[in-house]
């Protein structure tokens, strides 16, 4: 190209000194002449008068072959990049940007060695291994770690979120979405949309949260240990589960973090995402140039992952629980209460809530018609027993019920007081001796 536009740029000269010399001769006109090439009367002139001057070398523009005046040394606009738009940015995704977005194509190692010689990056050691590397699976599909990751993906711009994210092992291809929590909905949600883009894997390596491990302690009378909504879909379709014992047993997805937590988050600040729809947007057009560059060849080429052939999705990968049916039909769920339409001779029901917030409800497999009871009837209140204000009734000293000590201590303060008790009156006993 730049072959091409010095002979252009030649030829041009060569049409105006052509011109000129016409001008010169007599046969044209300065006028003419400027309508000819598109240059003014007084262009034209002073090109006149330096052709006389300094010969045909004259058409030569004074500012060819020399920098311009604004042009800062090469170096010094790169630094000058980095420090307004890339501040952060380590040498190798700053290269990439710079080819990228500025259009400028130098190697890594030489703006390394720019930047630390200005102070603007340190050399980082790399940390010891934790412990022996593990060997990549063979087979595409054969493995798939995932996990959620907490972090400020939009730097404060946005909303709190995780990143749920799966790497197969013996590829590293990524795939993920964005979602405000790390829990059952959102394993499922990500893992429905991981295994209809590309099918289901043999295994999903996890850790031990607990939207993906139970943690109620088994029953000794339980036949069978208690596993979480996420395990159980999984064991639904036919997915082995295993869990890491700890976060460098699955290292492939916690390196994959932190890689995302450098690079993606500095290619979302470059866009100005700064929520989650946004975000997720992001991943569509950000994960398949990832994975092209950084996915590797797996040492066999069998793709291991199973397509699916008529299976319900929101039938298994949804929340089940069982509800006890009362006798009027009716069963309650999270402080809500709902009315069963159909006529069932059953004691529990199957009730389903699915990803995307509805829910079923079955018995035996056979969806059931249902509404929810908005307004609850009013309950009667029960009419209290009418309850005497009296005394009552008191046993006699002597009643059967009573102990022998009381009955005894009871007739001895009896007899104290009768002995104690004054004479009665003169005229009753009178009457009584007359009597």
């Amino acid at each position: 190209m730049a072959g091409e536009d010095i002979i252009m740029l030649r030829q041009r000269e060569l049409k105006r000194l052509h011109v000129i010399h016409k001008v010169l001769e007599g046969t044209l006109t300065q006028r003419d002449a400027a309508d000819l090439i598109s240059l003014t009367e007084r262009q034209i002139r002073r090109i006149v008068t330096r052709i006389r001057e300094e010969g045909d070398e004259g058409i030569r523009h004074k500012s060819r072959g020399r920098p311009s005046n604004r042009k800062l040394p090469f170096k010094e606009r790169i630094v000058q990049l980095y420090r307004s738009s890339y501040p952060d940015f380590g040498p190798t995704l700053f290269t990439e940007k710079l080819e990228e977005r500025e259009g400028i194509t130098v190697s890594r190692e030489t703006v390394r060695t720019w930047l630390m010689e200005e102070g603007e990056w340190k050399k980082h050691r790399k940390r010891k291994a934790h412990r022996q590397w593990r060997e990549r699976k063979d087979h595409y599909g054969e493995m798939l770690q995932m996990d959620g990751s907490h972090h400020d993906w939009f730097e404060g711009r946005g909303p709190t979120s995780v990143l749920m994210a799966y790497i197969d092992d013996a590829t590293g291809r990524v795939y993920g979405r964005f979602y405000e929590y790390e829990g059952t909905i959102p394993a499922m949600d990500s893992f429905k949309g991981y295994i209809t883009k590309h099918g289901l894997p043999m295994t999903v390596y996890l850790d031990k949260h607990t939207t993906y491990k139970s943690w109620v302690r088994k029953d000794e009378f339980q036949e069978v240990e208690p596993i979480s909504q996420f395990g159980r879909a999984l064991q639904e379709l036919g997915v082995r589960k295993l869990h890491a014992h700890s976060p460098q047993a699955k290292g492939r997805i916690e390196r994959l973090f932190h890689t995302f937590q450098d690079r993606a988050v500095k290619e979302m600040r470059l866009r100005g995402v700064s929520t989650i729809d946004e975000a997720n947007k992001f991943l569509v057009s950000y994960l398949p140039a990832y994975n092209r560059r950084f996915s590797v060849t797996p040492k066999k080429k069998e793709n291991l992952h199973r397509r699916l052939k008529d299976i319900d999705l929101d039938t298994i990968l949804c929340i089940k629980t069982e509800r006890t049916l009362k006798n009027d039909h009716t069963i309650q769920l999270n402080g809500k209460l709902y009315q069963i339409e159909d006529s069932i001779r059953a004691k529990r029901v199957t009730i389903e809530e699915l990803i995307d917030g509805t829910m079923r409800i079955r018995y035996k497999g056979v969806p059931l018609s249902f509404h929810e009871i908005v307004q609850r009837p009013a309950t009667p209140e029960k009419e209290r027993p009418y309850v005497s204000q009296g005394k009552g009734h008191r046993p006699p000293i002597d009643h059967a019920w009573r102990p022998p000590w009381f009955k005894r201590s009871r007739k001895e303060e009896h007899c104290g007081n009768m002995e104690k008790a004054p004479p009665l009156p003169h005229s009753h006993s009178t009457a009584t001796d007359v009597s």
